[in-house]
């Protein structure tokens, strides 16, 4: 069943003429008091309009979604300590039945239903959370602790800010800056607010959120609701050293896994005002614990389940233009796992709207091309080869995907400071043996995907 997607162009015209206007204003609230200061209360707006077009005889969706922030962060008390927090309402202004499964394969919408609540995915009532809620302690010019609801900042525990909201954490953040070139970062994170939800969940429940593809032995994964952790422990260390930035990182989830990751990027000098760039990463994961649960079957991650990452690239940036070529190898010997809910893979290979969680012995390769032919305008086209396992290997295939090719491209314009919109276009074409099936194709492969996002910032 294919439905007709409607046209937006005439709304996001007016919509962004109106937050240009806004922009441009003169400051009204600064009043002498540190407390009433404009940037005392930061304010976010987005728009986003998303459609996907599967193959003839697979369900087509789209939707449009408008989300607006609104907090207050107050000056420093006693030189040291901030208090501040967020608010985010979004709704669904206009969509298909994101609640219809396809015919075909009984699948649910994957994409569009992302905006809202994916707990509840036909409801067009207003959503509000509160997002951030913390009291920051300034222990010195570069360094602070923050206790309570914020953004995450680590390479897989991360906003992931491709909906209307984030994926926010709750816990306690170090940030210690006072060595030269040398920063480091303890979390402690004892409860999550994946974006696509609306509540706040312990860090067992919140595993299992999104879908949850199969169990090593093909059979439906029964790890939502099941896992138990006390928490997740993440140290993190970047250093520059010359002309290389080096980051080491640790993230420990109790009773599920560990994952180690090292980082290193290179900058080196070119001809005329261009450089070459080299980076690499490397990431190994264990179980710890039972995974999850004592009942395998219920768990997370299999006891004996080990995964090892490997990511590579090298490009050549200039003024107005970069390049870049990256690899990414996962080795056969398990799944790579880390809970979609908590943040996106930072591997040099990852392209928008697409993973590679969830599988083990995986070649990747990509390529990007970065325009940038003005201060406000910036352009990306870039192309990648997923092969993964085949779709059958439930052992290594969690989620029933076959090889594939992606297609990106992708126009960012900055409007006036503070408001941008952007155009993101992918393809994604089958590379992988489907057998004829329908649930191996809808919403995986043989599809286009339109984003058009506007977003405003004070």
């Amino acid at each position: 069943m294919t439905r007709r997607f409607p046209s937006f162009l005439l709304v996001f015209g007016l919509w962004a003429t109106a937050l240009t206007g806004r922009a441009e204003q003169p400051d009204t609230l600064t009043s002498g008091s540190p407390w009433l200061q404009r940037d005392r209360f930061p304010i976010r707006v987005r728009s986003l309009f998303m459609a996907t077009d599967n193959q003839p005889g697979l369900t087509d969706a789209y939707a449009w979604g408008v989300g607006v922030g609104l907090g207050y962060q107050t000056p420093r008390l006693f030189n040291h300590l901030q208090l501040g927090g967020t608010a985010f309402f979004r709704a669904n202004v206009l969509s298909s039945d994101l609640a219809a499964r396809d015919p075909q394969t009984n699948a649910p919408n994957r994409y569009e239903v992302g905006l809202f609540d994916l707990q509840r995915p036909g409801s067009h009532a207003l959503i509000s959370r509160i997002e951030e809620l913390y009291g920051r302690y300034h222990l010195a010019k570069k360094s602070s602790v923050t206790v309570g609801r914020q953004l995450p900042k680590s390479p897989f525990i991360n906003a992931q800010d491709g909906r209307l909201s984030p994926t926010f954490a709750e816990g306690v953040s170090l940030e210690w800056g006072e060595w030269a070139n040398t920063r480091v970062q303890v979390d402690y994170w004892r409860r999550m607010a994946p974006r696509s939800t609306v509540g706040w969940h312990g860090i067992g429940e919140s595993i299992g959120l999104y879908p949850v593809g199969v169990d090593g032995s093909g059979r439906p994964s029964q790890y939502a609701g099941n896992t138990r952790s006390a928490g997740i422990f993440q140290l993190g260390l970047t250093h520059k050293l010359g002309l290389v930035v080096l980051q080491v990182w640790d993230t420990h989830v109790a009773n599920v896994f560990n994952l180690a990751y090292v980082r290193a990027d290179a900058t080196l000098p070119g001809s005329g005002a261009g450089k070459w760039i080299a980076g690499l990463q490397l990431a190994r994961e264990w179980a710890t614990g039972n995974g999850g649960n004592a009942d395998e079957a219920k768990a997370y991650m299999a006891p004996q389940n080990r995964s090892t990452i490997g990511s590579g690239r090298i490009g050549f940036q200039a003024l107005h233009w970069a390049m870049h070529l990256n690899a990414t190898r996962i080795t056969a010997e398990g799944r790579f796992l880390m809970p979609r809910e908590w943040g996106r893979e930072p591997f040099y290979t990852f392209l928008f709207r697409e993973r590679n969680e969830g599988f083990g012995d995986v070649i990747a390769f990509s390529t990007n091309l970065i325009l940038m032919p003005v201060k406000r305008l910036k352009g990306e086209a870039s192309v990648g080869y997923y092969q993964l396992p085949d779709v059958k290997n439930v052992a290594l295939n969690k989620y029933g995907m076959p090889a594939y090719l992606q297609a990106h491209l992708s126009v960012n314009y900055r409007i006036v400071n503070g408001l941008d919109a952007q155009l993101v276009y992918l393809y994604k074409a089958a590379a992988g043996n489907t057998y004829d099936s329908a649930r191996y194709v809808y919403n995986k492969v043989g599809m286009n995907q339109l984003n058009v996002m506007l977003n405003y910032h004070l």
